[in-house]
């Protein structure tokens, strides 16, 4: 039994043929590097302006507009709860406008982007806020620019709880980026599905989940240690 891969088009591998799946494998394990790398790296930078345009614009707050806080908060309200496999589909004349395609990598990458940006605005807003307003008082006191007090004060005050965030944010990207694989976006989702669920193949699944829980605990080890050392500092 063989199977064409809408990833790999012109390979015909015959199912448990680890000789013929391991070179598959590999290919599938560093598209989803690249689709985790590229939409935390884009993502997370966009993510993090968001989120210091949200804190800032509240009421009340370092540059306080409130039909721009408004807007940028329906805007999250109305993207985040949205499942992702919905907004897949949603967002693919978007795709096919900034890539040429819906299928592959690359067009996955951009709705995992769009996503991760605003859920990872949302959660700079949060820790943001959190941060005691008396440092921004005491920042303002002696003169600073309201600017450098966002940049300078604000979110280096929130660095750990921010790292978290991303190291959450981390976890939720690796798991997009294996739902992608249903629409062909290539990765270790595509790969479970095509040589696993649609083989009936329980080895080539399971490896492919090992593999996937492997980069999820190296990340959560990496994120959870570099926050801890910030706290310490």
């Amino acid at each position: 039994m063989s199977v064409v891969s809408a990833a790999h088009p012109a390979l015909l591998v015959p199912s448990s043929d680890w000789g013929s799946l391991a070179p598959v494998l590999l290919q599938s394990v560093q598209e989803t590097v690249v689709m985790v790398v590229v939409t935390l790296v884009i993502g997370g930078l966009a993510g993090l302006l968001l989120g210091a345009l949200l804190y800032a614009t509240r009421p009340g707050n370092l540059f306080q507009n409130t039909v721009l806080f408004h807007a940028l908060n329906l805007m999250v309200n109305l993207i985040r709860p949205i499942p992702f496999i919905i907004f897949l589909t949603a967002v693919a004349p978007v795709t096919k406008a900034v890539v040429g395609s819906t299928l592959g990598t690359a067009a996955a990458i951009v709705p995992m982007t769009i996503m991760a940006a605003v859920v990872i605005g949302r959660v700079v807003e949060q820790n943001l806020v959190a941060v005691d307003p008396g440092i921004v008082e005491a920042a303002s006191a002696i003169g600073a620019r309201r600017i450098s007090i966002l940049f300078t004060v604000v979110i280096p005050e929130a660095l750990a709880p921010l790292i978290l965030g991303y190291t959450f944010m981390f976890i939720a990207v690796v798991d997009m980026s294996a739902m992608a694989g249903y629409i062909g976006g290539g990765g270790l989702g595509n790969f479970a599905i095509l040589y696993g669920y649609q083989q009936f193949d329980s080895q080539a699944t399971w490896v492919t989940v090992a593999i996937i829980v492997v980069i999820v605990q190296a990340g959560q080890f990496f994120g959870n240690r570099l926050a801890q050392r910030i706290l310490n500092r």
